[in-house]
């Protein structure tokens, strides 16, 4: 039986960060508090910090509350100006030491490598040598970024060094979970060039020991949906049921948004609907300016987590025309997923990295950058598909992805019957 004053802490990018991820860590504190966690506490960083680095986020003044029980901690940093780096990672470290040193048995998941799991990794080893003996059990979760930008980047730059602090780090916790099955692959075999390189035994570790959970989705955000909570939503936007292609995500190249409005351009379907680019990110100026000249591509910058659900219930298509890039590969597509829960029009993808994980075969699936490839799909979907297999579509893709629901991954994560143990 889990022990009544358990503690789960989760390490993560939280809100108000414009990412699957941060959502995932939402997901399972909420979950965590149904299943005999007291106290569960998301360390997260600064407000001021996150805006720093120019993350895409969400509206300040809309972001949901945490359940009560839920604590979200901002450490400050530790130092001043003269230390140049690593100031708010002190600052997550101390306070994690401080949660440790009290007698609490306590599981610590850390999502997003670097620097998350390090936070965890250093602040176990620093209460155990200053002879807290911390009951804890600790589980490192690697997410999309976590191959894609970090290791890649470390391969590609014959920086093997980091490599190797990477995967020690990684395998340092009692668990190492991979957020889907083309990421843990792409794990194993990261790691197999490292040992190519520097005579270590890191891909058979990550062989025998890493296991997949998919993200953690609040199902009950997408299912059910008022039709006129819908159609208000979508009436205060100008848009109308159907009238409208959704891009509901982070608006980068990798999420193929380029293809998407070069596409756009060319679908016959252009005079019936108009293109919704819901997001931030880093392309979005070059993108805004692309379509400058076209009215009929409405862009979102201030979409709450409430709206997005009804955005996905409202449209005519759903398409992330994702492909892979040098610095991100989809490892999943928690956007898919939600999307397929919503229900509405079908959604248009790629077979990219881990993407089919997600949609399985209820989606319409293109050649990733097939810019004519993807104006004949959507022009088929919303122009020419039966509404017998639109229908089939959906009700396929929400049965699909209720195997991702909240409380069934946050069961498989986090079995009631694990015993705390110490790191490795």
């Amino acid at each position: 039986m889990i022990h009544p004053r358990r503690r789960l802490v989760i390490v993560v990018r939280a809100d108000p960060v414009i990412c699957g991820h941060s959502g995932e860590a939402r997901n399972l504190a909420e979950v965590a508090l149904t299943r005999g966690f007291a106290d569960v506490r998301l360390l997260t960083w600064p407000i001021p910090t996150l805006q720093a680095a120019g993350l895409p986020l969400k509206p300040l003044d809309r972001l949901l509350p945490y359940s009560s029980g839920i604590t979200v901690e901002r450490p400050e940093a530790v130092g001043d100006y003269r230390v140049p780096d690593g100031r708010h990672q002190a600052g997550l470290t101390g306070r994690l030491v401080e949660l440790l040193a009290e007698p609490v048995p306590t599981t610590c998941l850390s999502m997003y490598l670097v620097p998350h799991t390090s936070v965890v990794v250093d602040a176990v080893a620093a209460a155990r040598a200053a002879g807290f003996a911390p009951d804890v059990h600790t589980i490192a979760k690697a997410v999309g970024s976590d191959v894609t930008n970090v290791i890649r980047s470390c391969l590609r730059e014959g920086r093997f060094g980091a490599a190797t602090v990477l995967f020690t780090t990684f395998l340092a916790n009692d668990e190492v979970v991979a957020v889907s099955e083309y990421t843990r692959e792409e794990i194993v075999a990261s790691a197999e060039q490292v040992d190519a390189q520097c005579g270590t035994s890191f891909a058979e570790q990550c062989r025998r020991r890493v296991t997949v959970s998919y993200p953690p989705i609040d199902s009950s955000a997408f299912l059910n949906l008022d039709p006129a909570h819908v159609d208000a939503a979508l009436a205060q936007r100008g848009l109308e049921r159907d009238g409208y292609i959704l891009f509901l995500s982070r608006v980068t190249p990798a999420k193929g948004i380029y293809d998407l409005v070069s596409a756009f351009g060319q679908m016959r379907c252009r005079s019936r609907v108009k293109l919704v680019v819901a997001g931030t990110g880093t392309a979005l100026e070059h993108v805004q300016a692309m379509a400058k000249e076209d009215d009929r591509v409405v862009f979102l910058t201030d979409v709450d987590d409430h709206e997005k659900s009804l955005l996905m219930r409202g449209c005519a298509a759903y398409a992330l025309p994702t492909k892979p890039e040098p610095d991100f590969v989809e490892t999943f597509g928690i956007a898919l997923a939600e999307k397929m829960l919503a229900g509405g029009g079908p959604i248009i993808t790629t077979m990219t990295g881990g993407t089919m994980e997600a949609v399985g075969d209820t989606a319409v699936i293109v050649e990733p950058g097939d810019i004519a490839g993807l104006a004949a799909a959507v022009d088929r979907v919303v122009l020419d598909m039966p509404a017998a297999e639109r229908q089939d579509l959906e009700h396929r893709a929400r049965a699909r992805a209720m195997s991702f629901d909240r409380a069934a991954v946050f069961d498989g994560l986090f079995p009631q019957e694990a015993p705390a143990v110490g790191v490795h």
